[in-house]
């Protein structure tokens, strides 16, 4: 600590250049903090997905629909605990960017297979009792301001309602629900699946895809199996795969985010590399006579070295913070997106670690050149 001051003063010895490229740092890690957070984000669901539980869907496509009569068979399989379904209703509040992810199920059913979906057992028997009841998931009912015993209408962007003609169907609010150790899932709402299947004017008596909770975690390749050949060579083939499976494909579907993310940041870094080496090049040649100044009080090749590097290392850590800071104070801002509401500790760490090698790589060569300094040829000027 003792050389900090030396340290501070010949950062700070271009007061503009060294103002420039910290902006340009702090950019970086900006970016790279937002971005690396939004994959994180969108990994979330896919490493909280349960292991004990299968998604089957249609074997031609996700949006082909199934016969409701499969529950029973696919409940008979051995080693299956239980079956839900669900349905997408493509569902939005008011206008299309309010998209709520609002599911018709069997409530009983579903909370069996899904028991990280917490709701109190009497708003479970208000949404029995309420043909049009709606349970909202604790994030969106803060959004909106909504309470229970509200009454809202929502837009699908599939089902029309046969009794109005129109696809706006009205919920009465009867309960919320929180899940536990996943937030962005609540950002959904659950209701009665026989308000849809009565009042909808095509589709009656299918489902969108079955939820299955197995016993054995180790035998749900053996258990998919065994409910595909159930429907084998039938109208409705099935396909089943684990929930993570399931999840990665469903994030396939909207692109690659891993490699677009790592690509811009990718081009991004490669381009800070040759402008932060550049300007600590440009420092040290400004330096040569105090750097051979400092070799003649006695401060060794080693010494000045660590003393280049370090100065790297406190320009690319310092507005490292500061980019990663401005990323962890912005990313709440995107909570109504992605569901996440802090940034992840995991991507500050590496964010730490990437400014280090940041800095050891643009500090590499000027050290170097401070190393093989010779002292007369660097008085006299050569």
């Amino acid at each position: 600590m003792k050389y900090f001051p030396l340290l501070w003063a010949t950062l700070w010895r271009k007061k503009a250049r060294t103002i420039f490229t910290l902006l340009s740092i702090v950019v970086a890690f900006l970016l790279y903090g937002m971005l690396q957070g939004v994959n994180a984000a969108f990994h979330l669901s896919i490493d909280n997905a349960n292991v004990n539980r299968l998604i089957v869907t249609s074997k031609i496509s996700l949006t082909e629909p199934l016969p409701i009569s499969q529950q029973q068979q696919i409940a008979s399989v051995p080693g299956v605990s239980g079956v839900a379904f669900a349905v997408w209703f493509g569902g939005y509040y008011q206008e299309p960017k309010n998209f709520l992810f609002a599911t018709p199920v069997n409530i009983d059913d579903y909370l069996h297979v899904v028991p990280e979906a917490k709701i109190a057992p009497e708003q479970v028997e208000a949404l029995k009792r309420t043909r049009t009841g709606l349970i909202v998931g604790a994030t969106q009912m803060t959004k909106y301001g909504w309470k229970v015993g509200q009454r809202i209408s929502l837009h699908s962007t599939i089902w029309v309602n046969k009794y109005d003609g129109t696809s706006d169907w009205p919920f009465d609010i009867v309960g919320t629900y929180t899940f536990s150790g996943d937030e962005s899932q609540e950002q959904g709402a659950y209701f009665n699946y026989n308000y849809l299947d009565e009042a909808r004017t095509f589709g009656g008596g299918t489902v969108g895809w079955w939820i299955v909770s197995v016993k054995d975690p180790h035998q749900s390749a053996q258990i998919a199996a065994r409910i595909d050949k159930l429907f084998e060579n039938s109208p409705d083939e099935t396909k089943s795969q684990s929930e993570k499976e399931f999840t990665q494909g469903f994030m396939k579907q909207m692109g690659d985010i891993n490699f677009i993310v790592q690509a811009i940041l990718g081009a991004v870094f490669f381009t800070l590399l040759f402008l932060t080496g550049n300007t600590m090049m440009q420092s040290v040649r400004e330096r040569i006579p105090e750097l051979a100044v400092l070799k003649t009080l006695g401060f060794t090749d080693a010494k000045v070295t660590v003393l280049v590097l370090a100065e790297s290392l406190l320009l690319c850590l310092i507005a490292a913070a500061v980019g990663l800071g401005l990323a962890d104070l912005l990313f709440p801002m995107l909570k109504n997106t992605i569901g996440v509401v802090r940034l992840p500790s995991r991507v500050i760490l590496s964010g730490a670690s990437v400014a280090v090698v940041l800095a050891l790589a643009t500090g590499g060569l000027p050290a170097l050149r401070a190393r093989r300094l010779v002292i007369v040829d660097a008085l006299a000027g050569r």
